[in-house]
């Protein structure tokens, strides 16, 4: 039986914090523990109540949280959903790019390079593991209207993606985010990102077809899970010769 939120302190919950950031910590470790999966329907808000025994109003505001964050959608006469890293979630939510005219595209993306390495000291405090920790190293090209405009170099823990190898990532159906999502049920919810200005070197010129000393966009991403854990490392650059970084912050 589910333990009375309003009877006392909970775990995790520092004493005096609002009743419903309980009950948020309450359905954020059901999805983690893949009680409600990615694309489910939540229980309604009623039945929410009864399970942790608190009002509808507190459970109404632990989900409003929630949907502020991106981590649960409400869709209008339906219900409460887990939200899914489809493409489309995905280059709404995590893509920043768009043409010069504003136009935003899916990005096609190359395999370049697949490898297991180790953790340098940087990549794993940034991470929370261990230095000299088994990490990939994943190099993506991507182009936009069939020219190439992104280098991506990625760097994601194996502890957290135990059989993932070449052949798995690059036959992959859909995002990246979604193939963590879909095989490991590891749902990113947030990214922090650091934009710099950066130049070509000869590699990376000739992949992206401009000459070496050209400006490029450096961006630092670190991609979050739930309870803030970092699940992998970005390093981005980017030709902004027809394209740049729009960042369209919404109020909700």
């Amino acid at each position: 039986m589910t333990r009375a939120l309003e009877s006392g302190p909970v775990a995790g919950i520092p004493f005096g914090q609002p009743l419903y950031k309980a009950v948020k910590l309450r359905i954020t470790r059901g999805l983690v523990d893949g009680q409600w999966r990615p694309g489910a329907a939540i229980p309604s808000e009623a039945r929410l109540a009864q399970m942790f025994q608190v009002s509808v109003g507190t459970v109404r505001k632990a989900i409003d949280e929630l949907v502020a964050e991106k981590i649960l959608l409400r869709q209008q006469g339906r219900g409460t959903f887990v939200a899914a890293h489809t493409a489309d979630r995905t280059l709404f939510y995590f893509f920043h790019l768009v043409g010069k005219d504003g136009r935003k595209e899916t990005p096609a993306t190359e395999l370049l390079s697949f490898v297991r390495a180790r953790a340098e000291a940087d990549e794993a405090v940034k991470l929370g593991i261990g230095r000299g920790d088994r990490v990939y190293r994943i190099r993506n090209l991507l182009r936009l209207s069939g020219e190439p405009v992104v280098i991506d170099d990625i760097v994601i823990p194996a502890q957290l993606f135990v059989d993932l190898d070449e052949r798995v990532f690059g036959a992959r159906e859909g995002t990246i985010y979604g193939l963590y999502q879909a095989r490991y049920g590891i749902n990113v919810i947030r990214i922090a990102e650091r934009l710099s200005a950066t130049l070509a070197d000869r590699s990376t010129g000739a992949l992206l077809g401009v000459a070496s000393g050209t400006p490029l966009l450096a961006i630092a991403r670190i991609a979050y899970t739930y309870h803030d854990r970092p699940v992998e490392l970005r390093h981005s650059l980017v030709d902004t010769t027809e394209h740049e970084y729009l960042s369209d912050l919404v109020k909700t």
